[in-house]
């Protein structure tokens, strides 16, 4: 955050604030603007952008590669998330040159720019050495190119949505940057917390969401990062624990989520139907075998045969009643128990 603190200072958030500092002194920024005779000029407000961004990149990134474990770390995805979202906030401005396109400016800055295609280092003796190998290992991708192209897709977050997005981050950084581990007694950070929360309530009313846009990647991002805040107040000897928390993230289903979701419904039915199919099974064939028997007891010639037939099919037929009355009675009820089931 106090990178970010630090590089508004030299290229305002604000069209209308212009700074009294120039990017050209802003540390190594200078070494990022286009190229013109025996020295480095960043002439127009996009050369600006893109000396900020490779700025915010090298600082966040680079400087910081021995603190990244492997590729799996997520600390360096969550600079490159801010670091983006900046990106996004700064191209879609509107000012006398309209929005910048997002394609425009990789095509003229990016993508055979050697500072985005080669990693390179600073020594301590001023000089740059290649360190493609160690943020390949550290983050697994060999330069900032591939890191952009990889998250790319938090370019297409429409601008309304960045700026409030960037808004919220910029009130998160406020409650990392303002808190006093020298005074307990500064509760600066809580209204910054309850700053943060209004707004990331507003974000969240989005009915849109889903878990692979981008949207939600920053929104995560931002809710993880508020609830690690409570930890970095106990790293800082801090009682942080008033600040209000946060409500979870409202998802809408997507297509394949609701396909499923009504696949398993229709198999629940399915096999419901089928469960009181096979209940009914045996009394269909039950009331089957009574014309079985009559046809039998009419149909034999044999006047004593047909007489036992006779005997049998009423005796034999009274049972059947008394079984169907008591077992369709019970299976009924649990007939009407499945259908409740269903509702």
């Amino acid at each position: 955050c106090g990178r970010f603190d630090l590089l508004r200072k030299f290229l305002s958030d604000e069209l209308k604030n212009s700074t009294s500092k120039d990017i050209h002194n802003l540390g190594s920024a200078k070494n990022y603007c286009p190229k013109e005779g025996s020295e480095n000029k960043c002439k127009t407000e996009v050369d600006k952008i893109n000396a900020g961004f490779l700025w915010l990149l090298e600082q966040n990134i680079i400087n910081n590669i021995s603190d990244f474990s492997d590729a799996s770390d997520e600390k360096h995805k969550v600079f490159i998330i801010y670091i983006m979202l900046w990106l996004n906030f700064k191209l879609n401005q509107k000012n006398d040159a309209k929005s910048t396109q997002f394609n425009d400016f990789y095509n003229n800055y990016i993508e055979n720019n050697t500072h985005y295609t080669k990693c390179k280092k600073k020594t301590n003796n001023n000089n740059y050495e290649d360190c493609s190998s160690s943020l390949k290992e550290a983050t697994g991708y060999n330069n900032f190119k591939e890191f952009i192209e990889a998250n790319k897709c938090l370019m297409n977050i429409k601008f309304k949505d960045v700026s409030d997005l960037y808004d919220a981050f910029k009130s998160l950084c406020n409650m990392y940057t303002e808190l006093d581990a020298n005074d307990t007694t500064d509760k600066k950070y809580l209204e910054n917390a309850k700053t943060f929360v209004e707004k990331y309530d507003e974000l969240n009313k989005n009915p849109n969401v889903t878990k692979d846009n981008p949207y939600y990647q920053v929104l995560s991002t931002l809710s993880n990062d508020y609830n690690n805040f409570k930890k970095f107040c106990n790293s800082s000897s801090v009682d942080c624990n008033d600040i209000p928390s946060l409500s979870p993230i409202k998802i809408k289903e997507n297509s394949v989520q609701s396909s499923e979701r009504n696949s398993l419904q229709n198999s629940g039915v399915t096999s419901s139907s089928s469960s009181i199919t096979n209940k009914l099974i045996p009394v269909v064939s039950i009331i089957a075998a009574i014309p079985i028997f009559v046809g039998i007891a009419y149909k034999v010639n044999n006047k004593e045969l047909k007489n036992y037939f006779h005997y049998v099919y009423v005796n034999v037929n009274k049972q059947i009643i008394r079984f169907l009355t008591f077992y369709i009675s019970i299976r009924y009820l649990d007939f009407g128990n499945d259908l409740k089931n269903n509702k």
